[in-house]
């Protein structure tokens, strides 16, 4: 009794962190407004983790560029454009890579962490994690019908 227990909570703890994954479509707050900026795809690629800007939820800005970028990023639409290039998990987090701002084009180390189901941790930072801002992205639940 005590084993069949025992293999429920394992497959049921299995379940549970599976169904835990950053992929998807994340709804980005802007820090200074507190008003929904943009919706944000995660997605894998070869084993790292990648984060695209999908869709511009003020109206005003659906058109808008980069203007602040550098180099190849510099002029390009804000729709399509990755801000997230290349985490590796490591434990509970995902770090290793940069964070673009598209609003000041300024690139940043970054880490993230599920704080919940739908609520990721994205901090981005300059030299050490503990000078940086951090920003709280929600996901976006798909409607069914």
């Amino acid at each position: 009794m005590k084993k069949n227990i025992l293999l429920i909570l394992i497959l049921l703890f299995s379940m549970n962190s599976q169904s835990q994954s950053i992929i998807g479509k994340w709804k980005t707050i802007d820090d200074e407004t507190g008003k929904e900026r943009s919706i944000v795809e995660i997605y894998e690629s070869e084993g790292k983790i990648y984060a695209k800007i999908v869709k511009l939820l003020v109206k005003s800005e659906e058109n808008r560029v980069c203007e602040n970028c550098r180099g190849a990023n510099k002029n390009k639409p804000l729709k399509g454009l990755i801000v997230i290039d290349g985490l590796k998990k490591d434990g509970n987090e995902w770090n290793g890579a940069k964070i673009l701002d598209p609003k000041t084009g300024s690139e940043y180390k970054c880490y993230i962490t599920l704080e919940e189901p739908n609520k990721l941790k994205v901090r981005g930072y300059l030299g050490f994690a503990l000078l940086g801002r951090t920003q709280y992205w929600y996901r976006v639940v798909e409607k069914k019908n």
